[in-house]
């Protein structure tokens, strides 16, 4: 059962480090042979989405291949709050890239709203009550820090969604932050009891690859 473990986390590993890298070598690409302002903040999207994971998987892949998880308990706690708020970053970026794309002179009253999510998510993840080095911190704040980002998110899918069809190499978009979101909401509620349900963090970032690959098209 040990050998098992190890050589998924192994795998794991390996997964998380070509994640970083492709997400990055994307982002650069998108700035450097940028012709317009959407393709650079396509470009500035992913490398935000490339770091802020960095500070979260880099100590992850750490205790991987270390088995020093308590020496990296800490750090990866940070890690994880890094993450969330380059999280919300990241999907306020993607809804901000969608209007330009399909609503230029529109949807500033919308985008009040989304802007409103995005400081409210980021002010709960900012919250102590969230004990982020805990090894098991309390799900309500889980809870409550994610109401507002799945209602983003939500949002943003619903933006490419309402949309398809107007620009055929994004009509998938919505349905990777649909399924984004699908993989990610069992593990707020139940990874706490069943920390198997962590692997669903995998398919979840095969969406973000997804996103980003769409984004290559702008």
């Amino acid at each position: 059962m040990k050998n098992k473990t190890r050589v998924f986390g192994r795998i794991e590993a390996v997964f998380d480090i070509l994640y970083l890298v492709i997400a990055a070598f994307i982002g650069i690409y998108l700035i450097s042979s940028s012709v317009t302002p959407l393709r650079t903040l396509a470009g500035v999207m992913a490398l935000i989405l490339a770091a802020g994971d960095s500070f979260h998987l880099i100590p992850r892949i750490a205790v991987i291949f270390t088995g020093q998880e308590k020496r990296f308990a800490k750090v990866m706690g940070i890690g994880k709050l890094i993450t969330s708020i380059t999280m919300t970053l990241f999907y306020l970026l993607l809804w901000q890239i969608g209007l330009f794309l399909f609503l230029p002179d529109k949807g500033i009253s919308f985008s009040i709203f989304i802007y409103i999510l995005a400081v409210l998510r980021i002010l709960l993840c900012l919250l102590p009550q969230n004990r982020w080095t805990d090894r098991y911190p309390p799900v309500r704040f889980g809870i409550y820090r994610n109401i507002p980002f799945f209602i983003l998110g939500i949002a943003t899918s619903a933006l490419y969604a309402f949309h398809i069809g107007a620009i055929p190499a994004v009509n998938g978009m919505w349905l990777a932050i649909l399924l984004s979101f699908a993989f990610y909401l069992p593990v707020v509620l139940w990874s706490n009891k069943n920390p198997k349900l962590g692997m669903l963090m995998l398919p979840k970032t095969c969406c973000y690859l997804w996103i980003l690959i769409m984004a290559l098209s702008f």
